[in-house]
């Protein structure tokens, strides 16, 4: 992963949020907030784990069947990362903002899912929500040639002939996978092993100290955020660290 395709992001940048975080990249720009866990309505509770309420707002105007079709997405995800049966009948609160999205003939819903799932992963990890492991997702298409685009620029998204999300866990387990398209086993499978590797190959940095892997961007921003709490509570810092502010936009 070059700097140019790194994320930009902040977290704590929401001071009415238990976690909250936003996070910018290829065209897609997300502001997310977390709240809980807390008492859930009863009509809403489970007896033995918290449940996880998810809500995406679209960029303009209300949501439709394309949001509530993210959120059920999303929250069936999280749900594998966040430790609910340590808070029984409790729920813990995702929301989601799309501020910006890239200029794009495509009508696929798949692609704006990486940094939803991001931007969550970083609003949890603000709001000290217990979780089993990091997951990071990414974007993957098959051209008409079957050769696999990653990083590709939206005007080759629009034109390949397959779409494939996945996610990963910490442990490279998968968690997400959803397609779009007309693909076969083979280049499914191919396509797979190319986010794995994007989202937590072996390699954690490259040479020139950055990360090379999302999940390791993740856990560097986190790192970070951790530092600056850790320097404001030993005195050497001037903003609270629910409300330090840290921006890993590389530098130019």
């Amino acid at each position: 992963m070059n700097s140019q395709s790194l994320p930009a992001t902040k977290l704590s940048l929401l001071h009415r949020a238990d976690g909250s975080a936003s996070y910018s990249r290829d065209g897609y720009s997300i502001v997310g907030a977390v709240n809980g866990p807390v008492e859930a309505q009863r009509r809403d509770e489970l007896a033995e784990e918290a449940a996880v309420d998810v809500t995406v707002r679209p960029s303009s105007g209300v949501g439709g069947p394309r949001e509530r079709h993210l959120e059920s997405i999303l929250q069936s995800t999280l749900r594998q990362v966040i430790l609910v049966q340590k808070h029984p009948r409790m729920v813990v609160q995702v929301t989601l903002q799309v501020v910006a999205t890239p200029e794009s003939r495509s009508t696929s819903i798949s692609r704006i899912l990486p940094a939803l799932l991001h931007t969550s992963m970083l609003s949890l990890l603000s709001a000290s929500i217990p979780l089993s492991t990091v997951l990071s997702s990414a974007v993957v298409a098959i051209d008409h040639d079957g050769q696999i685009l990653s990083d590709a620029p939206a005007r080759q998204l629009d034109a390949a002939a397959s779409l494939h999300v996945f996610a990963f866990s910490s442990q490279q387990t998968l968690l997400l996978a959803e397609s779009e398209g007309g693909f076969d086993l083979d280049g499914w499978e191919a396509a797979r092993e190319t986010a794995r590797s994007m989202c937590c190959g072996e390699s954690a940095m490259d040479d020139h100290g950055q990360a090379d892997t999302l999940e390791a961007f993740l856990r560097l921003t986190m790192r970070a955020k951790v530092e600056g709490d850790q320097r404001w509570k030993e005195g050497g810092g001037f903003a609270s660290g629910r409300d330090a502010m840290i921006d890993s936009e590389p530098e130019v």
